[in-house]
């Protein structure tokens, strides 16, 4: 991935917004394979350097992760098209178009759970992500209904290795025309835009 010293983000911006997205793709290549394994997933991070998730057990990412446990997690959100009209001062019939995006990678060792208590115990953290009511009582290892679903399911400790952040939000752009390409945001009001626009003006 290509980021330019103004779309780099620093461990403080990246960890702050991985925080409050918490879907992504687990991608695994394995050993001597043509193409890697991409799962949808939800996770669970915990703010400093882990990963938490699980997935069903027919699925094919296992033996990847069996053979080479290392994965990439992927995040990409507030995304939005900038039409080349919106894209240029000078001569909107020939402006050029771009996209714009946050972005966080991350590389990292693979664990995997399979032990029922560990499993339980890593369940237990994504609901506390995801349901912080508590409505739904902690998962059992020895007790049903838990305890039969239980082997249906592999676990995932994530540790972050590396990370590769990108928040392309027109940072080489001149204050005006960035505040030119907001107000086309705002007129717009796409599906992200407004998303889009938080981050052209934090990053302004």
């Amino acid at each position: 991935m290509l980021i330019h010293p103004w779309d780099a983000a620093d461990d403080s911006e990246w960890r702050e917004w991985l925080s409050s997205h918490d879907f992504g793709q687990l991608i695994a290549g394995g050993t001597g394979r043509d193409l890697p394994v991409v799962t949808p997933a939800h996770f669970a991070f915990d703010g400093d350097r882990t990963v938490v998730t699980h997935l069903a057990r027919p699925n094919p990412i296992w033996p990847l992760l069996e053979e080479h446990p290392r994965a990439l997690l992927t995040v990409v959100d507030d995304y939005t098209y900038i039409r080349a009209d919106w894209n240029t001062a000078a001569d909107p019939a020939h402006g050029v178009p771009t996209s714009y995006y946050a972005t966080v990678q991350l590389e990292g060792d693979v664990r995997l759970v399979d032990d029922p208590a560990a499993k339980a115990e890593l369940l237990d953290k994504q609901l506390r992500h995801f349901e912080p009511d508590g409505a739904r009582a902690p998962v059992s290892a020895t007790e049903g209904p838990d305890r039969r679903l239980l082997p249906g399911i592999r676990g995932i400790e994530f540790t972050i290795t590396g990370v590769r952040a990108k928040f392309k939000f027109g940072g080489n752009k001149t204050a005006e025309d960035r505040e030119r390409i907001g107000a086309r945001l705002a007129e717009r009001g796409g599906r992200l835009d407004g998303a889009a626009l938080t981050q052209l003006r934090r990053r302004g």
